[in-house]
């Protein structure tokens, strides 16, 4: 009987060198940088570096990032499981026009995305006419940045849920109707404990794109100091003002914000399958 060989047998030089090529590259790209931004950032010491993170544009720039996030996320996570859930669980004419306008975001440039919002609630735009005439702002305020935001963002939820939804199949729902379980038992005591964990990593990136959004935000809010500034905007402004450590300390305030995200996102990963593991 012959020794049972693994599927892949690559020599241990090729493995070596793959890896080691994919850490240098990951180095170049990811690391350095990073770190340049965190040293640029206290190259005058810890004072400067405070002192630009403390000041009054800036935490008015890091209170909106938080707010457009804060409503941004949960609309995506709401509208993401629903997306997910129609597609993964029912069978309906237009389900492939419904997957393409989910992963139409990813393919659309967010400035494209921000012109079209002026486009629609501009003064000059179609119903910008109506929304002066009642007193309404979208653009250069709150309302533009979150649905800019939102439609930069929507794809992270439901295309992290509908791979895993599908995977799971139809059975157990199928099952639970079957018993009498009405449509919202279905949903909260079977496929929501199915993907939570998957739903937990998704809403996360939707969170770390949502703070780090530019194009699209930079076109609808108006770059006003103080007001509609997010903190990739106020970076900007600090760094074409040549203001270079301020720039870099809030780069590396919003740069630490994602770390953290991230962070949060593979701890996720390791408890859900440390729970995968002790189920089977």
């Amino acid at each position: 009987m012959s020794a049972t060989r693994p599927a892949v047998d690559d020599p241990a030089l090729l493995r070596w060198a793959a890896v080691t090529a994919t850490l240098l590259l990951a180095l170049a790209i990811f690391v350095l940088p990073l770190a340049a931004v965190f040293a640029e950032a206290l190259r005058r010491g810890w004072e400067p570096a405070l002192a630009a993170i403390v000041e009054e544009d800036a935490q008015a720039a890091v209170r909106l990032t938080l707010l457009v996030a804060l409503i941004a996320v949960p609309v995506n996570t709401i509208g993401g499981i629903a997306a997910a859930w129609a597609v993964a669980k029912f069978d309906f004419w237009g389900k492939r026009l419904l997957v393409t306008l989910i992963e139409l975001p990813f393919s659309v440039s967010p400035v494209i995305s921000g012109l079209v919002y002026v486009l629609l609630f501009g003064a000059q735009g179609y119903l910008g006419p109506w929304l002066q005439a009642n007193d309404l702002q979208i653009i250069f305020a709150l309302p533009g940045l979150v649905l800019a935001t939102v439609f930069v963002t929507f794809p992270f939820v439901a295309r992290t849920l509908i791979p895993l939804m599908q995977e799971q199949g139809r059975e157990e729902e199928e099952a639970a109707a079957t018993l009498g379980a009405g449509g919202w038992d279905i949903f909260r005591r079977v496929t929501l404990p199915n993907v939570k964990w998957a739903l937990l990593s998704g809403v996360l990136l939707c969170n770390a794109r949502a703070m780090g959004e530019f194009g699209a935000v930079s076109v609808v809010s108006g770059h006003i100091r103080g007001q509609t500034n997010t903190m990739p905007l106020h970076v900007e402004i600090l760094y074409n003002e040549y203001m270079f450590v301020g720039a870099f300390a809030v780069a590396s305030l919003l740069a630490l914000l994602g770390l953290v995200t991230l962070f949060a996102k593979a701890l996720l990963e390791v408890l859900a399958g440390r729970r995968i593991g002790a189920r089977a």
